[in-house]
């Protein structure tokens, strides 16, 4: 019985030790015409090596293409109206601040702007404060209430 487990446990050592060849894919398909990916080992269009860096980036390129047309240029646009419109006030502006409060340009400075809110009551903010013009008058909020 020590003999057979013996033998059976040098079996399995020489199994594992045993080197089996690879089997090498045909290269071509039965009629001679080559198969795509080329011999085996050899890197083509389907291989994993390398290939065209053209290929590889052209998708990021073409998303950074998109997203530059889309996003970015359009918000730099925006931001350079907005600069050149604040730059642009004057006295007598209505305008509102980015915290939504209304009022009426009476002093400017370079980096501030005083506003009237109400007779005799003036704020001095930040000229980077002001979100834009005030919306006009005529113009109601939906579902306000009519004026007394």
């Amino acid at each position: 019985m020590l003999a057979v487990a013996h033998s059976f446990l040098v079996t399995l050592a020489d199994a594992a030790n045993a080197v089996v060849a690879p089997v090498a894919a045909p290269s071509a398909a039965p009629g001679g015409v080559p198969l795509p990916g080329g011999p085996a080992g050899a890197a083509g269009p389907g291989g994993c090596a390398g290939g065209d860096p053209l290929r590889t980036f052209a998708p990021m390129i073409l998303i950074f293409i998109v997203f530059y047309f889309m996003l970015i240029r359009p918000q730099q646009k925006k931001q350079k109206d907005t600069q050149d419109w604040l730059k642009n006030l004057k006295k007598d502006d209505e305008v509102v601040t980015s915290g939504g409060v209304l009022g009426k340009i009476t002093g400017l400075n370079d980096s501030t702007v005083t506003l009237e809110v109400q007779e005799k009551v003036r704020l001095k903010v930040l000229r980077s404060a002001i979100s834009g013009p005030a919306p006009s008058s005529s113009s109601k909020a939906p579902g306000s209430a009519p004026a007394k």
